[in-house]
């Protein structure tokens, strides 16, 4: 089929362009930094000695913190690899040397897209799994529910590569990469003031932040992600940073889905339709 065919070219095309070992250097790169931090910090609780449940209290803040910034690399990394894929060929005019094969266009996309799914099925893998690993190898720490948590950034990272294709097919490398960007820093922000609003009590704060998860819902998925995988007692502290003052519901991470494959299916209809 024409969409395995694409998906292996998208693989060769992104080892080609050294896309793949990059992101394996910096998968690496994060989790040896990580595991030097948890390393100090477990010396310095030998340095002073500290009650088990405070040491595997702070060990398990860190693991989430080391999930977060997994997180966020994930889909800065699919944003980034994936932003020039199509509206790149298509002002560089190498699309046309596919497009005239006797393949759909929509399996020239599908194709595209499902050779990213795999590459950032790998990266999350290695990334995400190795921050656990290294975790409870180091300190014997493991989040709570640790698949859920991971299929819920895997389902971030698809909904990033979704919305990048979609824009992708209107408009040019830099104005996809802005936009795309753009809408994930209004989700990030916008799901921080609806954390803000526990300490607030401000309804006008959650009215906000549910307003930004509607137009990108990326930054809902990530805390439904925390809620499942951290300890009840850090997820009570109203001062942790992934306290559970608003907890997106399995409805929004419906829509979050439902959201993706709308995009997706934008991408695919403009794709088959516009002029290259």
């Amino acid at each position: 089929m024409g969409c395995w065919v694409m998906a292996g070219i998208t693989f060769r095309e992104a080892a080609r362009k050294k896309i793949l070992w990059t992101a394996l250097l910096a998968g690496l790169g994060f989790l040896a930094l990580f595991g030097i931090a948890l390393h100090y910090q477990i010396e310095d609780f030998g340095a002073h000695s500290s009650a088990p449940f405070i040491r595997y209290q702070i060990l398990s803040a860190m693991l989430m913190v080391g999930l977060y910034v997994v997180d966020l690399l994930a889909v800065v990394m699919t944003i980034l690899t994936s932003v020039d894929t199509i509206s790149g060929e298509i002002s560089s005019g190498t699309i046309h040397a596919i497009a005239t094969k006797p393949i759909p266009r929509w399996q020239i996309l599908i194709g595209k897209w499902i050779g990213f799914v795999g590459m950032i099925a790998g990266f999350v893998a290695l990334t995400f799994g190795g921050t656990i690993a290294v975790a409870y190898w180091m300190g014997g720490v493991m989040p709570e529910n640790a698949f859920h948590g991971a299929l819920l950034v895997f389902l971030e990272c698809l909904l990033a590569l979704s919305v990048t294709f979609m824009f992708g097919t209107w408009f040019s490398t830099l104005t996809n990469g802005v936009i795309v960007i753009g809408l994930h820093g209004l989700a990030f922000m916008g799901g921080w003031l609806e954390q803000m609003s526990g300490f607030t009590e401000s309804a006008r704060l959650v009215a906000v932040g549910v307003v930004t998860s509607l137009i990108m819902p990326s930054e809902s998925i990530w805390r439904r992600a925390a809620f499942e995988m951290q300890t009840p007692l850090a997820g009570s502290l109203p001062f942790s940073p992934f306290a559970n003052v608003s907890i997106p519901s399995p409805t929004m991470i419906g829509y979050a889905s439902f959201y993706l494959l709308v995009a997706l299916g934008i991408a695919v209809y403009h794709f088959h339709w516009r002029d290259l």
